[in-house]
Parts: structure tokens; sequence; C-alpha cells
């Protein structure tokens, strides 16, 4: 996990989040997530695991936010001094105890259960509204 306390006007300031970021030109979504995971941790991810789609509908800049949920569940290297903020190895069971946004509470108990998930949250001002989701097998 990362604690988020590097970036000046960082949205995420104070938070802590998983790795990742936005997709570049022609970047499937895999490529992105072991991209990111590279260059925000050092890491050299060899086996990902998807778990879900998450969109989060004007979440920033009245932008849209679709995210694809992953597992890194092996990776090569060494942690860096990442540019986005600070990191950590959190036990699983201590996860929920961090200052997370309000969905991730939700929905990281669901990266635990068999199958995938397709979810919406709604969120107005830094503060979630409402949440949606289908699980499928």
């Amino acid at each position: 996990m990362i604690l988020r306390n590097k970036k000046p006007d960082d949205m995420h300031a104070g938070k802590w989040n998983g790795l990742g970021g936005k997709l570049e030109p022609g970047e499937t979504p895999e490529e992105c997530a072991r991209r990111e995971i590279e260059e925000e941790s050092g890491l050299k991810v060899t086996a990902l695991k998807w778990k879900g789609l998450i969109t989060f509908p004007q979440f920033s800049k009245q932008e849209d936010w679709y995210t694809f949920i992953f597992l890194a569940e092996t990776a090569d290297g060494d942690l860096i001094d990442s540019p986005e903020g600070d990191l950590h190895w959190i036990a699983n069971d201590h996860l929920l105890s961090l200052n997370l946004w309000e969905g991730d509470r939700i929905f990281i108990p669901w990266l635990d259960q068999p199958g995938y998930f397709s979810a919406k949250f709604l969120y107005q001002d830094g503060k979630l509204l409402d949440h949606q989701v289908i699980f499928y097998p």
C-alpha cells in the first residue's frame, strides 16, 4: 500500500491506496497495472489476477473513472523511494484500519471472495453517497 503524502495538491493526500494509475494510449489494463506498479514501487509484477471493475462517476473534475482491480500475486525487485508517497507492506487483517476512501472499506473484502465483481461507487465532494455491485462466479 502507499500512503499518499508526497505530491502537492493530491486529491488522495493522507489516504492509503493500492498502486495504480491511468492507462496510456494502446495499453491493456494488465500492461498499465504492471507499468504503474513498477513506476510507483520498483517491483516488477510477474503474476496478476483480475478481480473486478469499479466505476466512479464524476469522481474528479467531473470525469468518470474506470478502475480495473487486480491482485499482484508475485513480484520481483526491491521497493524504491516512491514519488507518490510512502510504501508499506500491510497485513491483510490491518488494511481496514488505515485511512482509506470510504468505498475502499467496502470493496477490499471482495478481493478475498471467489469470482469477479462489477461495481459503481458514487462520491460527491469526497463523500461516498451510494454504491452497487454485481458478483460473478
